[in-house]
């Protein structure tokens, strides 16, 4: 399969921001900017090339979590448009916030974003490899820089108002903001202020650094946004170099023009910082710190998945509470849970690419992401047999019709219906076999077509058979079916329809058969939008979602390699626990079923 940053662009249905990025490239308004290789200030751009990249995006992750369905959005898009459009793609770490980000999770993100297929490093036509993975906390230096200009230009403040002060000084959306006291000390106060706060002259919370813009303004994020905070942290990429970290607000639109994206694209909660984006780095390209073109910010509505939350903070709860089993549990929306659950990195990109992009958020209903996935391994996945709720079948007249009670009588089955070329699989029918609880009814309801005393089944991919009964315990309950095989019925044999049955049932032989740990795994969520409102989002979770059961394989299963989806025919998709299968145990977790059953 081609890479999906190299697969030639088919024609996509077009949304907002591929009108946008085609008219940018008409106007020619990208023409004529320079590149130097590697993050920088206009000074370093201008030194570089023309750029060879029509446009530039960025997936900006913070490290402080594990990414889940809803930044697999953001990253198809922002990859499949720079793939589309002859551009580049960056993989950036927003790592401004020390306390919260780690190691593991920038090793964790790294992996999915190539798990789904994409890569930062692209190959130029000299054959030279570039690799377009930064960090924003490595920009750190030029972000002091960035605020001492706005300092000096008067343009930004240190301001000694405590937290609560501050909050009530800023006003709401019916009243206006307070100037701060602080507000129209000279340049060269605040330049002092700000060189004692990066010498960690003050206590953490006592000052931040303020830009003066409007406090009037009836945008919040315009009433003199905080640009640097005091926090005494270690970070995992600059270690206590700093004990001054910037703000989000801040950094973002700095890290952008220093890496010289074209297209900032986000989700719509950044749209009201749009105004304070583009006034930042104006003010910055009039001090000749950028270049223009300046990057311009666009937003598009979040991908919301029913039956899942997909918040950080509820995420960490349902792990830390012992919800789940951890961050790649098979329920959660994170992509290293949907990643052991099963999914496919296609079936997630096609189901980005069949939500398509708009401006306002929606929600999309799970079985539109299980949809996809069986369209994916329709065609790929291999079939096997296999039992979740055995209970045991016994053929009373084996031993009189082939001879020998220890005979086996070989059978075989395509391992995919539509590929011959994937082979086929081999197993042998016994005295004894494996067929599921349901498959027996001793008293049958109407339209039953299956076992019970007196009708004729198939045994699929062998024979047919009449049950002739059932043994029970001493409380009842039924422990084996009895039914006498049909001579000359086998399937494949010219005597296959000499006997025609309604009812065709899977089996599995005992004598071979392959003890496994299913996980049938179900919906984390018994609501659709589980923390909508104020209710408690934990009320919500489905004690169904996991239920472990022994069950039994075909033998062609026995040397499955881990994580590898199956069709186990009429259950659904399974896929061998990447973590926990073993070929001396093996464990399959249930993905999806043939069917939505959900609505049901």
């Amino acid at each position: 399969m081609s890479h999906p940053n190299e697969e030639a662009a088919a024609v996509k249905p077009s949304n907002f921001l591929r009108a946008i990025i085609e008219r940018d490239l008409e106007q020619g308004g990208l023409q004529g900017r320079h590149f130097a290789g590697t993050p920088g200030d206009a000074a370093h751009h201008a030194a570089g090339p023309l750029d060879a990249a029509k446009i530039r995006t960025r997936f900006p992750p913070e490290p402080n979590g594990y990414l889940h369905i809803g930044h697999a959005k953001s990253i198809c898009l922002n990859f499949g448009l720079a793939r589309d459009y002859g551009g580049i793609c960056h993989l950036r770490f927003d790592d401004t916030n020390p306390e919260k980000e780690e190691q593991e999770y920038v090793d964790a993100i790294k992996e999915m974003v190539a798990w789904l297929g994409w890569k930062w490093d692209v190959t130029d036509a000299a054959g030279q490899s570039h690799s377009h993975l930064f960090y924003a906390s490595n920009y750190f230096d030029f972000m002091y820089s960035a605020a001492e200009y706005l300092v000096s230009a008067g343009l930004a403040y240190v301001d000694e108002q405590t937290p609560e002060e501050m909050r009530a000084n800023r006003g709401d959306f019916s009243k206006p903001g307070v100037n701060s006291p602080f507000r129209d000390r000279t340049p060269e106060a605040n330049l002092l202020r700000l060189q004692e706060m990066k010498d960690g002259l003050h206590a953490d919370g006592s000052m931040i650094l303020r830009a003066k813009i409007d406090m009037a303004s009836p945008n919040i994020n315009m009433r003199d946004p905080a640009l640097y905070r005091i926090r005494r942290a270690t970070h995992h990429n600059t270690g206590d170099q700093w004990c001054i970290y910037p703000m989000y607000t801040f950094a973002h639109p700095i890290e952008d023009a220093l890496e010289r994206i074209t297209h900032s694209i986000c989700t719509l909660e950044f749209e009201d910082q749009r105004p304070f984006y583009d006034w930042l780095l104006g003010k910055l390209a009039d001090g000749g710190l950028l270049a223009h073109p300046l990057p311009k910010q666009y937003e598009f509505g979040r991908l919301n998945l029913s039956y899942v939350v997909t918040s950080k903070r509820k995420l960490r709860q349902l792990v830390d509470e012992g919800h789940v089993t951890g961050w790649d549990d098979p329920r959660l929306p994170t992509l290293v849970g949907m990643r052991r659950r099963g999914y496919t990195p296609e079936s997630i990109r096609n189901m980005v690419e069949a939500t398509g992009v708009t401006k306002s958020n929606a929600w999309l209903d799970y079985s539109v992401l299980d949809g996809c996935l069986r369209t994916d391994l329709e065609g790929k996945a291999a079939r096997a047999s296999a039992v979740l709720d055995p209970l045991k079948l016994k053929l009373s007249n084996w031993a009189e019709l082939f001879g020998s009670k220890e005979h086996r009588e070989p059978c075989s089955a395509p391992a995919h219906p539509h590929h011959p070329e994937m082979g086929t699989r081999q197993f042998t029918l016994g005295p004894e076999v494996w067929v599921e609880q349901e498959d027996f009814m001793e008293v049958p309801s109407k339209g039953y077509h299956r076992l019970f005393p007196g009708n004729k089944t198939r045994l699929k991919y062998g024979y047919v058979i009449e049950c002739t009964g059932c043994e029970k315990d001493a409380d009842g309950k039924v422990t084996a079916v009895l039914a006498n095989v049909v001579p000359d019925t086998k399937s494949g044999t010219p005597g296959a329809d000499s006997v025609k049955v309604k009812g065709v049932i899977t089996w599995v032989g005992a004598h071979e058969a392959v003890a496994a740990e299913l996980r049938l795994y179900d919906r984390l969520f018994t609501e659709a939008q589980p923390d909508a409102g104020e209710g408690d989002f934990i009320a919500a979770l489905n004690p169904n979602s996991c239920r472990v059961v022994t069950g039994y394989l075909e033998p062609s299963l026995a040397a499955w390699p881990a994580a590898q989806q199956v069709q186990f025919e009429r259950h659904g998709y399974f896929v061998s626990d990447r973590v926990d299968h073993r070929a001396d145990k093996p464990v399959f977790n249930k993905i999806t079923g043939l069917r939505d059953g959900w609505g049901k």
